[in-house]
């Protein structure tokens, strides 16, 4: 806000120079250059902080999932979550036309996984879970179970699940 603030002043100055130089006054031409850099400066420093904030928000979703936890959520503008629930569905609507009937999920197994089953604790109750096989598990708090990595991964991320490290 301050850069935009100073950005205004000095393109409100260079206005009143460019009319007193149309007026006769040319010793104000490299005045009115100089505030022109200086506008022009302060212009892609400001692009290039929000394409910043952009990359972050990006990684937010690969990091987190589709649902961002409200402590982030609190201090994006609703141009930033706007532009996030974009990226998200473009992101899905890619994901489902790649990789057959179902479609790929390019966001699990980011890093390589050790081995495919995991041991996990339920935080918090999170109700029924199915797996690929039919089994239904009840995730309730402080339980433990056995499951494939790729389908707990998200509830990892989410913070319903945590990996046992045994």
């Amino acid at each position: 806000r301050q850069a935009l603030e100073e950005m205004r002043a000095l393109y409100e100055r260079n206005q009143a120079d460019v009319s007193e130089a149309k007026a006769g006054r040319t010793d104000l031409i490299f005045l009115i250059r100089f505030r022109h850099c200086c506008l022009l400066r302060n212009q892609r420093c400001l692009l290039a902080y929000l394409y910043d904030r952009l990359l972050r928000i990006r990684a937010l979703r690969w990091e987190y999932g589709s649902v961002l936890p409200n402590t982030i959520q609190f201090h994006m503008s609703a141009e930033e979550v706007e532009w996030f629930n974009r990226y998200k569905k473009s992101l899905a609507t890619y994901m489902r036309s790649v990789g057959g009937e179902e479609g790929l999920d390019l966001t699990q197994d980011i890093k390589p996984p050790k081995s495919l089953y995991i041991e996990v604790r339920c935080l918090r109750d999170h109700g029924e879970f199915e797996i690929d096989d039919g089994t239904t598990i009840l995730l309730k708090k402080n339980s433990q179970h056995f499951l494939p990595r790729w389908k707990c991964e998200q509830l990892i991320r989410q913070g319903v699940l945590e990996h046992v490290l045994s």
